[in-house]
């Protein structure tokens, strides 16, 4: 009897599906921290994060940013459901470090009480996240 080594991953935004194949193992963003799943990992749902996420194929590393969703973990499948995701190679490096300059500036300028602060605080954050991701792995 053979034992499995692999699971489906599949990696969806509200725009479009970024992966479905079969992974050796994944690394997520947690809320509370990162986590990991291997082959016959307890089912579970939990709130995703944002930063990077890793999944491995073989010997292969490979890389998403990821911001906010969820991760649900079945027996067979992991699916992860975020509002955003990219490949390093499909981001942009400059709108990036112009969207973190604008939130940065922003920052300066609104009151730590306002809904408008907590927005550009998101932007920040998530600029910052996809520049990491993309000078750490790109090309």
């Amino acid at each position: 009897m053979s034992q499995e080594t692999k699971f489906q991953l599949e990696v969806v935004t509200p725009a479009r599906r970024l992966f479905l194949d079969d992974v050796d193992e994944i690394t997520v963003p947690g809320i509370d921290g990162e986590f990991g799943v291997l082959v016959g990992h307890t089912p579970y749902l939990t709130e995703i994060g944002i930063g990077e996420m890793l999944y491995r194929i073989g010997g292969d590393n490979h890389y998403l940013a990821v911001r906010r969703g969820f991760a649900e973990i079945t027996h067979e499948k992991v699916a992860i459901l975020a509002e955003e995701a990219d490949f390093p190679q499909e981001i942009n490096l400059e709108e990036a470090q112009q969207s973190m300059s604008e939130a940065e500036e922003a920052l300066t300028q609104l009151s730590v009480e306002s809904k408008e602060y907590l927005e550009a605080q998101a932007k920040l954050d998530r600029a910052m996240n996809r520049i990491a991701v993309a000078k750490r792995h790109s090309g």
